[in-house]
């Protein structure tokens, strides 16, 4: 199996994402039902190693919280665009969630990641370099996106398969958060 933990995106907020999904020329645009914010890349696992997963996520406590998504921008450099995407606004919730699942997913067995947590939501990823003036021209236009405010309120493990179409994500466990709790003064 082929696994990754993310959240779940609003039907209104995928809507809003699709909205910037055109005016590209060379790359191969994300489908709305698969927009999503990964939390852990975890790749190829056997059954047993999914399992002891599946536990350790079940184990982390933590508290819903509100995110929202900011701008957008590309990992790469202008020659070697290696994906289009929708920036998450900073959250410590987030990140604190996103701590927590690393540790249970390597005391799971599964490789630390090693890498810095930037989450985003992927809107394409190209065929071939877009030309750099339509590249400047999609981030200045779309660089004031923010999406309305959603609840966080669960996380999802998802597995992963290639197809003709291109990829398809099919939701394997959700782990509810704690409600959120009110501060009364």
């Amino acid at each position: 199996m082929r696994l990754f933990v993310a959240l779940s995106l609003p039907d209104e907020v995928r809507l809003s994402l699709s909205h910037l999904c055109c005016g590209l020329p060379g790359v191969r645009w994300v489908a709305p039902e698969n927009f999503h914010v990964t939390l852990r890349f975890i790749g190829e696992v056997d059954g047993g190693t999914a399992d002891d997963i599946d536990a350790a996520l079940c184990a982390i406590r933590a508290p819903a919280f509100t995110l929202e998504l900011g701008g957008v921008g590309h990992f790469g450099d202008d020659s070697k665009v290696r994906a289009v995407w929708a920036g998450v606004r900073p959250h410590p919730a987030l990140q604190h969630l996103h701590d927590k699942i690393e540790s249970a997913v390597v005391r799971a067995g599964v490789k630390p990641d090693g890498q810095r947590f930037r989450p985003h939501v992927t809107l394409a990823r190209p065929n071939q370099p877009p030309p750099p003036s339509k590249m400047q021209a999609f981030l200045a236009q779309h660089g004031l996106y923010r999406s309305r405010p959603f609840e966080v309120t669960h996380f999802t493990i998802y597995s992963s398969f290639t197809g003709g179409e291109g990829p398809y994500y099919r939701a394997e466990c959700s782990y509810e958060l704690a409600p959120a709790t009110v501060s009364v003064r």
